[in-house]
């Protein structure tokens, strides 16, 4: 018993470092391989680091960027918990070494399309680094803290810091790579809310319909899916209604419809996008 227990729990470790040193080596492919030959501004901490240096050249980067952090792990030991803190120790480490390896620059000379590419590279290796229990600190802990506490989805937490420092940057870098970087920092946000969230999407249906029986056993048989029934009334008609409330996966979706079609193809439906969900069996919030 004890051996199972000891066997998931290296596992779950080997797991969760795997994901934070794909996900580093992903983003530091897109630094090192176009923001830097292109001098695109930096995004999160790391940028805020450098705009510190740039009006303080005496500190260094790395003390800065080690300051910065200090806030934000207490922040995190407090606020989301151990296990977060030390992946994120684990991350941070991870990320500064992967940065030192010299990676190719990458031959894209189209700036546009260097936003572009940079914003997919870093913000699929953020959202895989954010999937393990841990981060690569920086803003990925302050993504977590306001994720927990006030449910704002880490990809608007990094464009909003970022856009913050872009007008900050402003005072010193020129206009037009401020633009290019504003376009990066873009795309990386929406495909870390996808990595993030996005395959784990949750949808929310409405359906009223005269065979609500049917449906229904049809979704708790077929799907494994609970429903809600609520008595209605028809706003028009007066006629009582009984009305159906479900919540499904984003890959079960098409199924569920198809239920619905080939019992009642007049039924009325309302299939909605959730923000997140809790509960056992069919929730999606993260396990930070």
């Amino acid at each position: 018993m004890l051996s199972k227990q000891n066997d998931r729990v290296v596992l779950s470790i080997s797991w969760n470092i795997l994901l934070l040193f794909t996900g580093s080596v992903l983003s530091a492919v897109a630094i090192k391989g176009i923001l830097i030959p292109k001098q695109f501004l930096a995004g999160g901490a790391t940028g805020l680091a450098l705009l510190l240096h740039y009006f303080l050249p005496k500190l260094p980067v790395g003390l800065i960027y080690f300051i910065l952090n200090i806030p934000l792990f207490v922040f995190g030991w407090m606020l989301v918990g151990r296990r977060f803190l030390m992946y994120s120790l684990i991350g941070v480490f991870i990320f500064s070494g992967v940065m030192f390896w010299p990676f190719p620059v990458i031959p894209v000379h189209d700036m546009i399309l260097s936003a572009l590419a940079a914003g997919i590279m870093i913000g699929v290796g953020a959202g895989i680094i954010l999937r393990s229990m841990g981060s690569a600190g920086g803003t990925d802990i302050l993504s977590v803290i306001l994720y927990k506490r006030f449910s704002i989805r880490p990809g608007k937490t990094v464009l909003g810091f970022n856009c913050l420092l872009l007008i900050l940057a402003s005072l010193r870098v020129p206009l037009e790579m401020i633009l290019y970087t504003l376009i990066y920092l873009y795309v990386s946000s929406h495909f870390m809310n996808f990595v993030v969230s996005g395959l784990s999407q949750r949808k929310f249906v409405m359906i009223i319909s005269p065979y609500w029986k049917q449906i229904s056993g049809e979704i708790m048989q077929r799907l494994q899916r609970g429903v809600t029934v609520v008595r209605g009334q028809g706003g028009y008609s007066g006629h009582e209604l009984h009305i159906l409330y479900s919540v499904v996966t984003i890959t079960e979706l098409s199924r569920f419809k198809e239920i619905i079609r080939r019992i009642d193809p007049q039924a009325f439906v309302v299939v909605t996008d959730t923000l997140e969900v809790m509960g056992k069996r069919i929730g999606n919030q993260p396990h930070w």
